[in-house]
């Protein structure tokens, strides 16, 4: 596990090159070219965090962190803020527990997002992670609307080894959630994961969709813990906020799986995402592969933006906690 651990750090800094470039390479001229902080240091030290996607509210919190740090330390040259400033975006970032609620009950992940964000390919993914640490976990292929959804939910449930429930393409999504509640219960899952379809530009329909499903969820499996994910796109950047926004007003968000950081120059849309929504990212995805999928840990995410080096570190650091 340890391995597979470092091999998804390493992952994970390749992925953020793109990211990494535009932050980093801005943070390296910022620490070079001035020689007090001044106002117009900090300035020019907002601008990189916007140009990243670290979104406004991050931004305003993190420079505000940053200034008490500096004047209480008496910190009066650049370089020496520099681990100040690494230090206060992962306060930004920071989840209280990777220790999720789902993963200890019975329990059922809904998972939303609109077409294209890698939503099925994440129920997947997730579904294998959950099956190695030794759940029941069986799947309901809910997004009826989307054709061939179904179908590549079917590809996913049989690399991770998992059961699968299928509706037809049309079908009401409420009523194959109901088949997997029946078949969750007679075989004593201890997850049913929905993938559900998202469709945004109709909130209406999409607000009486997740209705019908939570109501069916309370009425025939009380017992269970409900946990609603949303599924974003990383290199949509901004949009991506702007989604979680709307999803955020037609169901109670538990967390975010943020995909496709692998290639993106939009990173740090992660931490506008958890600054502005207060809604946490707990699981990232950097690849393909089903194991490319993990868990969200803030330490690890920030090291990879900015490529510190892991042997100057405690490996500890570096591990995406499990």
């Amino acid at each position: 596990m340890a391995e597979q651990k470092k091999g998804f750090f390493k992952r994970l800094v390749s992925g953020l090159t793109k990211t990494r470039e535009t932050i980093a390479a801005g943070f390296d001229s910022l620490f070079h070219g001035y020689d007090v902080i001044d106002d117009e240091f900090y300035e020019e030290l907002e601008e990189i965090l916007i140009m990243g996607d670290i979104g406004i509210n991050a931004t305003t919190s993190i420079l505000e962190n940053l200034k008490k740090k500096v004047a209480e330390q008496h910190i009066r040259r650049p370089m020496e803020c520099k681990q100040l400033l690494i230090a206060s975006i992962k306060e930004q970032m920071a989840v209280d527990s990777t220790e999720y609620a789902f993963e200890n009950q019975k329990s059922v992940i809904l998972v939303i997002g609109v077409n294209g964000v890698g939503k099925t390919t994440s129920v997947g993914k997730l579904a294998g992670m959950l099956k190695d640490e030794g759940k029941k976990v069986i799947l309901a292929a809910a997004d009826t609307f989307r054709a061939a959804a179904g179908e590549q939910l079917t590809l996913w449930a049989n690399r991770a080894g998992v059961e699968i429930i299928g509706g037809q393409e049309g079908q009401d999504p409420a009523s194959v959630v109901y088949d997997a509640i029946a078949a969750a219960k007679a075989r004593k899952a201890d997850i049913l994961i929905c993938d559900t379809a998202g469709r945004l530009h109709n909130k209406k329909n999409l607000m009486q969709e997740l209705g019908k499903i939570y109501r069916i969820l309370e009425k025939e499996y009380p017992e269970a813990y409900l946990e609603t994910l949303v599924v974003l796109d990383g290199t949509t950047g901004q949009n991506a906020l702007s989604q979680a926004r709307e999803f955020a007003e037609v169901a109670n968000l538990n967390g975010i799986i943020l995909t496709k950081l692998d290639g993106t120059a939009k990173g740090g849309i992660a931490v506008a995402i958890q600054s502005e929504l207060d809604i946490p990212v707990k699981y990232i995805g950097v690849g393909e592969k089903i194991d490319d999928l993990q868990k969200f840990d803030a330490d690890a995410f920030v090291n990879a933006l900015f490529d510190i080096d892991e042997k100057k570190l405690d490996d500890s650091e570096y591990l995406i906690q499990q």
